[in-house]
């Protein structure tokens, strides 16, 4: 049997661990002699026993609920005293042969309860943090609100982290359980739901550790799993002890509690040992103990804390208490710098105060910048494998394999092609989003996408345009947390709630315009969009106007594609028309211009806009090669293609299958948007300079003109004989 010290195995038998064995007697150098003998075989014996159990797992399916496998690594310890590092149990040695507490491919189980849209940014901050330092497989447990969920479930199905693997429960099904405990903490209902995890975790999962959202590790959380071996008796609770005053009460006059051991626990972290909790009834213990103490407490003040130390204040029996760096709390008048008192003492980090970052700490800078790095550390960088762990099989990874060993990687056009398959880690409504579309069924969106250079036009957009909005943006890590400082600190952005911003993370050499569209049309609300771009401001009223045309031209029964007509200026300051009179008034002056007119006449030019000046109702016009009209459709019309990034035919391509699928395009005779003057693009850049970008679009349009064809048959061939005639 094994057991470990200064975190390195140490082999003896079980007669060599009594303390009459010839290690504890040195008498005689002969005994002294037949030890070393014997520890050299025993530890022979273990390293081949190491090898077939390796050889055993490796050919085994990894485990999901349960939490005890057979295998252990002997290569995982570092040696720390203070924690032994990575699943070492310290101090321990007086159970028999300890086995290492952290098997190398054990899953490690993480519960989280998150609702809503800034708990959702928080999360992913916790699971870089996690991620980073992690060399095990994880389970995620998440308590979600429908919002959560959406946002979450899209974003680690999109991130593709191996070893990984997400459960969601229905938060909104467990409110009745806590519903009745008056609470005053801001973290709301949400906040109580710890307490019932007995009951809504699987109930062949024997432990866990369960974490809030404002929490940033600093360390492997095999550490924080292994210290469930030294629980002992009736243990079943590991916390660290609160570091702040609160629960030795007169923090100001008539400041009463909920009773508490001592200073209490904070429930920030928690072990939780599910198997024992429920045969000791948890959930019946700590409903009677909530209920006795609100008939004098009337409410919670730090929502399910309170009740878990009201338990633990009748049964101090249940607490392992766990050391103090495994929950620093940041909390304002904390205690929390007596727990450190170096870096490298540090493991968990908890923002506990509802000030978060702006907490007064004397070392707050110093954890303010650990927590920084994670917020904009890319996430893509922890796509990596478990090296001797075996993973379950993903479909979809599985599927993005297939694809990619499919394409030629000698093919001059392969990053292009390749593009098309990236999978984009994608972060929905990255700020709060409340709305409810207008109960007429006439309600639009308007549809865009951007980078970080565009931003600045997001302000007046949302002056043009009051109705929702949604917006796909193509961020890295970093430039999201720019991206999120800018919309704080902007009065106009932070007044409406009915813009959807959709994070997706750069990867790759191209920019994704069409993913991007997509990204942004699919999470509408409302019956009808308009697809847009950022570098356009529609006319003052578009949106009421565009109401009125979706009724007027029955969009709800008919096939149809509504024109905006597009326009554009190159002055940087424009004074706005506010009618069609003043906008053709512009135009006759030549402030104003036909949107292209003078780089691409094409593209525009089946809009009539000679027609435009004079007309007073709809006019239809038909389909010409090279037409990209900005226009407001249902719903449900078809995606963009793909295969377009970069500069060159992504709206073209799209025009093209809406008129393949007998969308009637009609002018709106009293709509307009005007094009803003901004610097070229990186990708127009570089269509314009580099010849083999230039070559490849040539081809991929090609191609989709054959797909075209193949798809729709005779009525395609227009498409091919147009483009041939351009």
């Amino acid at each position: 049997m094994d057991n470990w010290i200064d975190g390195k195995p140490v082999s003896l038998s079980p007669v060599e661990s009594q303390p009459h064995s010839p290690r504890y007697m040195a008498s005689s150098q002969r005994e002294r002699e037949s030890l070393e003998v014997r520890m050299r075989e025993v530890e022979e014996e273990n390293r081949v026993l190491r090898k077939q159990l390796s050889l055993a797992q490796s050919q085994s399916p990894a485990h999901h609920h349960g939490n005890h496998s057979k295998t252990y690594s002997m290569e995982e310890g570092t040696g720390d005293s203070e924690s032994l590092r990575a699943g070492i149990v310290a101090g321990n040695s007086s159970e028999c042969g300890q086995q290492p507490a952290v098997e190398k491919c054990e899953t490690i189980h993480v519960a989280i309860v998150c609702a809503g849209y800034n708990a959702s940014r928080d999360v992913v901050t916790l699971v870089k943090s996690v991620l980073f330092h992690r060399r095990n497989p994880l389970h995620f447990h998440l308590i979600a609100d429908a919002i959560a969920k959406q946002i979450l479930a899209t974003l680690f199905q999109t991130w593709m982290v191996p070893a990984v693997r997400i459960d969601f429960y229905d938060a909104d099904e467990l409110k009745s359980e806590v519903s009745w405990i008056p609470n005053k903490h801001y973290s709301g209902i949400y906040g109580l739901m710890k307490l019932v995890l007995t009951k809504t975790l699987p109930s062949n999962l024997e432990r866990v550790i369960v974490l809030d959202t404002d929490i940033t590790f600093a360390t492997d959380i095999a550490e924080l799993w292994a210290v469930f071996h030294k629980f002992k008796g009736q243990q079943v609770l590991g916390l660290v002890e609160n570091q702040s005053d609160w629960y030795l009460g007169n923090l100001w006059k008539n400041h009463r509690p909920w009773p508490a051991l001592g200073r209490g626990y904070n429930t920030g972290v928690i072990l939780l040992l599910l198997d024992k909790l429920r045969k000791m009834k948890w959930e019946q213990m700590w409903r009677l103990t909530a209920e006795r103490e609100l008939m004098s407490m009337l409410s919670t003040s730090l929502a399910d804390q309170d009740i878990f130390n009201a338990v633990i204040k009748q049964n101090p029996f249940l607490v392992y208490q766990l050391p103090c760096f495994w929950n620093v709390q940041l909390s304002d008048h904390t205690r929390s710098e007596q727990c450190y008192r170096d870096v490298s003492d540090l493991k968990v980090i908890h923002w506990n105060s509802p000030k978060k970052l702006r907490v007064k700490n004397k070392h707050v800078e110093f954890f303010r910048n650990l927590y920084l790095t994670f917020l904009e550390y890319d996430g893509n960088l922890l796509r990596r494998e478990l090296f001797g762990c075996p993973s379950e099989t993903d479909v979809n990874s599985e599927n993005l394999q297939k694809q990619l060993s499919e394409l030629d990687e000698d093919d001059l056009c392969y990053e292009f092609r390749r593009e098309r398959f990236t999978v984009h880690r994608t972060h929905l409504y990255f700020l709060h989003y409340e709305y409810e579309p207008a109960s007429d069924n006439t309600d639009v969106t308007l549809v865009a996408q951007l980078s970080m250079d565009r931003l600045q036009m997001l302000e007046a957009i949302c002056k043009h345009w009051e109705g929702p909005i949604s917006l796909a943006l193509y961020l890295s890590d970093a430039e999201a947390q720019q991206f999120l400082r800018y919309a704080q600190g902007s009065e106009v952005l932070m007044s409406r709630h009915n813009v959807g911003y959709h994070i997706v993370y750069k990867e790759g050499q191209f920019y994704p315009v069409n993913l991007l569209r997509n990204v942004a049309m699919k999470h509408i609300s409302t019956p009808y969009m308009f697809l847009s771009d950022i570098d356009f401001l529609p006319m003052y009223g578009l949106y009421e106007y565009l109401r009125k045309s979706v009724i007027q031209l029955d969009l709800a029964n008919t096939k149809k594609a509504l024109i905006v007509p597009a326009f554009e200026t190159l002055r940087y300051r424009l004074s706005f028309p506010k009618s069609k009179a003043e906008l053709l008034s512009m135009l006759d002056m030549g402030t104003l211009f036909t949107f292209r007119y003078h780089v691409w006449t094409k593209g525009h030019a089946p809009t009539n806009f000679a027609k435009w000046r004079t007309a007073t109702t709809p006019y239809r016009v038909e389909w010409e090669a090279d037409f990209e009209p900005y226009v407001v459709v249902r719903k449900d019309c078809p995606e963009y293609d793909r295969r377009f990034v970069g500069f060159g035919w992504n709206k073209v391509a799209h025009i093209m299958e809406l008129d393949a699928q007998e969308y009637e395009f009609t002018v709106l005779p009293n709509a307009y948007m005007i094009h803003m003057p901004h610097a070229p693009s990186f990708d127009i850049t570089k269509f314009r300079s580099n010849k083999q970008y230039r070559i490849c679009l040539k081809t991929l349009k090609e191609e989709f003109q054959q797909d075209m064809s193949r798809h729709y048959g005779f009525a395609a061939l227009k498409y091919l004989t147009a483009e041939n005639n351009s």
